[in-house]
Formats: C-alpha cells, sequence, structure tokens
C-alpha cells in the first residue's frame, strides 16, 4: 500500500468522523471465561488464547502470560502504526523489527512485599529500521508513531478503568 491508497481508504473515514463525531467512538471487547489448572481462555475473535500464570509465579510457561501479552499488544500496534505513519509520509522501509520488553519484580504480584508494586517498573520499545531516511524524518516517524499508537497511548496516559461484577448463580 502507498500513501495515495492509505489516504484514500481513510478519507471517508475522517470525513464521517469530522461530520458525525459519535460514530468514531466504537466499544471494543475482549472476552474470557475461567479453565482449569488457574487459566482463562480468551476469545479474541480470530484465536482462542489461553493465558496462565508466569513461570515466576508459578505457572508451568506452556500457556500465554498477560503480561507478555500486554507487551505483545505494544509491539503489534506499534508495528502497524509505524508502518502506517511511514506509509503515509512516503518513508520507505526496507524492513523494521519492533520489540518490547519490560522489568516485573513479581514479589509484588505474590504479595511477598506490601512494598513493591504490583505491574511492570519499566518498559522499553525499540524500533531497529531499515531505511535511507534522514534523521529528521525518522524523528517525526517516532513521534507520531509514539503519537497515534493507541496501545502506547493508553499505556503512556492509563484509562479510567471501573470494575463491575454480577453473580449468575448461587
Amino acid at each position: 500500500m502507498n500513501a495515495d491508497e492509505l489516504r484514500s481508504l481513510q478519507a471517508p473515514l475522517k470525513a464521517q468522523y469530522r461530520d458525525h463525531p459519535e460514530t468514531a467512538l466504537v466499544t471494543l471487547r475482549a472476552k474470557g471465561r475461567i479453565g482449569g489448572s488457574i487459566t482463562c481462555k480468551i476469545e479474541t475473535g480470530k484465536a482462542r488464547v489461553e493465558a496462565g500464570l508466569h513461570p515466576a509465579t508459578g505457572g508451568d510457561g506452556l500457556r500465554a502470560c498477560s503480561a507478555d501479552m500486554l507487551l505483545e499488544a505494544l509491539v503489534g500496534c506499534a508495528g502497524v502504526t509505524l508502518r502506517a505513519v511511514a506509509t503515509a509520509l512516503g518513508i520507505q522501509l526496507r524492513d523494521a523489527t519492533i520489540q518490547a520488553e519490560g522489568d516485573l519484580d513479581f514479589r509484588g504480584t505474590l504479595g511477598v512485599s506490601k512494598d513493591v508494586p504490583v505491574g511492570f517498573k519499566q518498559i522499553r520499545l525499540h524500533f531497529g529500521l531499515d531505511t535511507d531516511a534522514s534523521e529528521e524524518q525518522l524523528a517525526t516517524l517516532i513521534r507520531l508513531t509514539e503519537q497515534y499508537c493507541v496501545v502506547y497511548q493508553t499505556l503512556s496516559h492509563p484509562a479510567n478503568i471501573s470494575v463491575l461484577h454480577r453473580v449468575i448463580s448461587r
């Protein structure tokens, strides 16, 4: 896909969202069901993923770790956004690798220490770019990728999360 094809694909959507802003708000959903062996089967709409405990918390390593999936979501979103921004700017990428790594102290997750927070302490996002683009173009590419990557922005500026529950049966 080139810049003109991308613009042509997105132009009607942008016009619709400008004229009817309410149509731009889309509710995305994820659903899962607990399984045996401390797992949760997640229905992604594309494939079923079974999440389980990370080996650092007693898991066997045979199932997806939710923290790994968070990093994978960041990589996927950043990669798609990088490609879209490069296409829109006319920056030729012969290849690009995207890697995310994050530091977790499992003492927090396991309740070993109340002084250790649960969750990532730091996440690093790396781009390996095979391109002839100038440093100025690359700075713009990375800045716009950060700006428009949904997962990056959500991690950088956390959304308000509400937790609801209902009892199905007793």
